[in-house]
């Protein structure tokens, strides 16, 4: 039986042999006839390094051409690289990529003219794909896999050379953790020419999935290392496809996305912010902004919920470090256009511009937000069904709370805009959910230490193997 493929708080995902010919071919052709909008017929294609990539890539372009259009093939580059091109085209795009999940599944990102698919474009796209399906109406084509057009990959670098300033990061020391992210080379690159002495290490020659959210310990010890034996201030890094970003300190501590996007947002002067409920506190606590906007988890949602916000600047994050432009913003070396999709270098740079302006540690500006650690952790196979009556269980059966875990009893507030999120007496938040992109079981902890997040959070994970095993 073929794997199913379905949309997840991100576009279109699922094991890769789920993304069989015609179904790639049924959703490609819904999407262009559907959603993409009135204007010239020109598509740009993209996509990450997974082995199955290429492939699915083979099959959309020649559906593509087949349907009349014209498309531009940009290789291997970040999500947010194909989309800022592409919007400045007034183009739509698809990106092939199953981002931080595991190698075996793969994706598809859909980009309109005017940016990232909408969560109502969904439901529409997947009705028209699967009634072609249905009736057979889908014929494969054989794949083609086009010329890479380099001009996407040279605008996205342009892009910050040409706004952050000469000599931006002069001084810094940054080790780069290349794996199998899809920007690896662009992001050396871009940090050097911004005066950063680059430092790059544990390229993969095969895919490796990398979830910022939950890096496995292996890979902080390695990042520690390389800080230790070059003395630097800052290692960096991001998810499979470029738009999480990760940042570890000069002690190799990591920098929280939540976190990250906040200290990014004070950087370049936004005023609304726009983030996620899986989003520390610390946000609203710090004061910094004239107004935070929360929303469920997922990039759509952040993105529709810019549309309306304000006062401007406005810009938006999720507790990955994903980093959403909702406006034009003014910096050193000129005028940085919106770009309303997770990006992970923005934050990368604003904050490692920060460091080098004020000759300060990235530690030290970590400091100033109030005292609030989230951290996220995840239960893999476990299936929605299994996931729903966990849900419901939490929300609404106390002996269910108490026989899970005692400190869950009583809570003062449950929050259920995604998932169930609930907040303690003393102020602690936990919030379990399931991932829109795999069968796993999230589970975000905030509490005021780090220790004690860590502990909650190891004990919760745990509980939370046990009991999806004995449901099994």
């Amino acid at each position: 039986m073929i794997p199913a493929i379905a949309f997840g708080t991100s576009g279109l995902r699922g094991p890769a042999e789920g993304f069989t010919p015609a179904r790639i071919k049924a959703y490609t052709e819904a999407f262009l006839l559907g959603v993409a909008g009135d204007g010239p017929q020109r598509l740009f294609v993209g996509s990450d390094l997974r082995q199955s990539s290429p492939e699915i890539v083979s099959q959309v372009i020649s559906t593509a051409q087949g349907c009349g259009w014209t498309v531009a093939y940009a290789g291997a580059v970040p999500t947010p690289a194909l989309a800022s091109f592409a919007m400045a085209e007034n183009a739509p795009a698809i990106m092939v990529t199953g981002s931080h999940i595991p190698e075996t599944h793969n994706g598809l990102k859909f980009y309109r003219r005017d940016g990232e698919l909408r969560k109502e474009d969904e439901a529409p796209m997947w009705a028209h794909a699967e009634r072609l399906l249905e009736a057979a109406a889908v014929e494969a084509r054989e794949g083609i896999l086009s010329e890479t057009d380099p001009a996407i990959a040279r605008a996205y670098v342009a892009r910050y050379l040409d706004t952050f300033g000469v000599d931006a990061l002069a001084g810094l020391r940054v080790g780069v953790d290349q794996h199998s992210a899809v920007g690896r080379d662009l992001l050396v690159e871009i940090l050097e020419r911004l005066g950063a002495n680059c430092f790059p290490y544990n390229r993969a020659e095969t895919f490796v999935a990398v979830d910022t959210e939950a890096l496995d310990v292996a890979q902080l010890e390695l990042a520690r290392e390389q800080i230790q034996t070059n003395e630097l201030d800052a290692v960096v890094s991001t998810d499979g496809d470029g738009d999480r970003p990760l940042v570890l300190d000069e002690t190799g501590t990591q920098i929280n996305g939540d976190v990250l996007g906040a200290l990014t947002a004070r950087h370049l002067g936004i005023r609304t912010v726009v983030t996620p409920l899986s989003s520390t506190s610390a946000i609203e606590q710090s004061g910094w902004f004239d107004k935070v906007v929360r929303t469920r988890i997922g990039s759509p949602y952040v993105v529709a919920a810019m549309d309306d916000a304000a006062p401007a600047p406005v810009a938006g994050f999720e507790a990955n470090g994903g980093f959403l432009l909702g406006s034009d913003i003014v910096l050193p070396g000129g005028r940085l256009t919106r770009l309303p999709t997770r990006d992970a270098v923005l934050p990368i740079l604003a904050v490692l511009q920060a460091s080098a302006r004020d000759l300060r540690p990235l530690s030290s500006f970590v400091s100033e937000l109030p005292p609030r650690v989230m951290k996220a952790d995840r239960v893999r196979e476990v299936s929605a069904e299994e996931a729903d009556l966990f849900l419901e269980a939490m929300q609404n059966d106390a002996a269910a709370q108490e026989e899970f875990d005692a400190r869950l009893v009583g809570p003062v507030g449950i929050d259920t805009m995604d998932g169930v999120r609930m907040t303690l007496t003393d102020g602690t938040i936990v919030h379990f959910r399931q991932s829109g992109n795999a069968p796993e079981m999230r589970c975000y902890v905030e509490t005021g230490s780090i220790d004690e997040t860590e502990k909650l959070l190891s004990d919760i994970i745990r509980s939370l193997k046990a009991y999806f095993a004995d449901k099994g």
